[in-house]
């Protein structure tokens, strides 16, 4: 279980270790971690599931680290885990093979290092067992040559990833990047009976920090004492950012003269696709009766009597359309690669997903022209909010 003082694992880099059975991987993981994070062995296929570690790894700071099963696994269950370690990728942001260096790179690390490449991954090629051979062959662009066993370029590797990583990823903000030092932001988190107990829900809390980053004023409160908090102010908030859930009656309250948005507008921009979300919000007109859409959450939790994604969202859905639909649902990470039998997809912010993920998840939709949105702005459109809410992101308010 995560800390408060800890980096949620949506916010950290994921690096993912590839490659086949017996070419030392975990071993590099281990070494790379200085844990013992795998176990090792000299039976073919050790590693059977991936094996997933949230950790501070300098010089790279906060990392997910994975360990895969091997890429070259046989049999009926060798197949499901391949298929499994390939799934991977959609949330991989740095790759790393680990090759046999007394054997060289095999057909299925080909075909791995030509999946980095088609993904646009940043990806590193580590020979391992470096102490085996002489005289070692130079190193290309993308290649290392280790020895997990004498910790011979351990560092120097940990350096070549963190040069790999893209800054951009890093150093994006929720909101910061939107306010002014001394600026009063406004923040509505309903207490409800979906609200988790004791704390807040992880964009809150992100946006929490991301004001006080900026050197701005953040007022919590909930959506029935949000008009006494703009009257204690003067009405001089520069922002009011809310649950999804509260835009009707947040809207109403809030004067016109402050800028207005959600918690779920905010991550799906801070995630990347907020501009395929309002385009894909728009397909709502064009559902029929008997069309079927997919609701997607990037988190499985225990689900409330009036769950947001299998209650509301139908219910809501069905009253605005004025359509009889049909409802499929997944969560956590499974997503399906066909989605041919949908009219449209609606996903969850992608609060628990890193960028990589969310991005696979939106593109595989585009690419088979199926509408992408997510629920924030669903209920925006539905409560009448939309336009409003997407006026601090001009080019993209112009879509409306």
């Amino acid at each position: 279980m995560s800390t408060l003082n800890q980096t949620p694992s949506a916010g950290r880099l994921h690096i993912s270790f590839f490659g086949c059975r017996n070419a030392g991987k975990s071993s590099v993981v281990n070494a790379v971690t200085g844990q013992e994070l795998s176990i090792v062995s000299d039976i073919k296929g050790t590693t059977t599931d991936p094996v997933t570690k949230s950790m501070e790894l300098l010089p790279l700071g906060p990392v997910v680290i994975i360990d895969t099963p091997g890429i070259d696994d046989v049999g009926e269950l060798g197949e499901l885990r391949v298929k499994r370690t390939k799934r991977i990728l959609n949330k991989t942001d740095i790759a790393v093979l680990v090759v046999d260096a007394t054997a060289g790179p095999t057909t299925a690390d080909q075909e791995l290092i030509t999946l980095f490449r088609e993904k646009e991954l940043p990806y590193l090629i580590v020979y391992n067992k470096s102490d085996l051979i002489s005289p070692i062959p130079d190193a290309g662009e993308h290649e290392i040559w280790v020895s997990a066993l004498k910790k011979t370029n351990i560092q120097e590797l940990k350096e070549r990833l963190g040069h790999l990583i893209q800054t951009d990823t890093m150093t994006k903000k929720l909101v910061g990047h939107l306010l002014k030092p001394l600026d009063t932001v406004i923040l509505v988190c309903p207490i409800d009976e979906s609200a988790p107990k004791g704390r807040l829900i992880l964009p809150q809390q992100q946006a929490i920090r991301d004001v006080l980053e900026a050197g701005a004023i953040a007022v919590v409160v909930r959506e029935h004492e949000l008009a006494a908090a703009l009257d204690q102010l003067g009405n001089k908030a520069a922002m009011v950012i809310t649950d999804s859930q509260a835009f009707s009656m947040v809207g109403k309250i809030t004067p016109d003269s402050i800028p207005l948005t959600s918690f779920s507008i905010l991550m799906a921009n801070y995630k990347g696709f907020l501009k395929t979300a309002v385009a894909g919000v728009s397909a709502l007109k064009n559902l029929q009766d008997g069309d079927t859409v997919l609701i997607a959450e990037g988190c499985t939790h225990h689900r409330q009597c009036n769950d947001i994604g299998t209650v509301k969202l139908p219910n809501w859905l069905q009253q605005y359309t004025g359509k009889s639909l049909n409802f499929q649902f997944c969560s956590g990470t499974e997503f399906p690669e066909n989605l041919a039998p949908y009219s449209m997809v609606i996903h969850c912010g992608g609060c628990m997903l890193n960028h990589r993920e969310i991005q696979y998840r939106m593109r595989t939709a585009t690419d088979q022209s199926i509408p992408f949105t997510n629920y924030g702005t669903i209920i925006a459109l539905i409560t009448g909010t939309l336009a409003r809410s997407l006026c601090i992101f001009p080019e993209i308010h112009e879509m409306l």
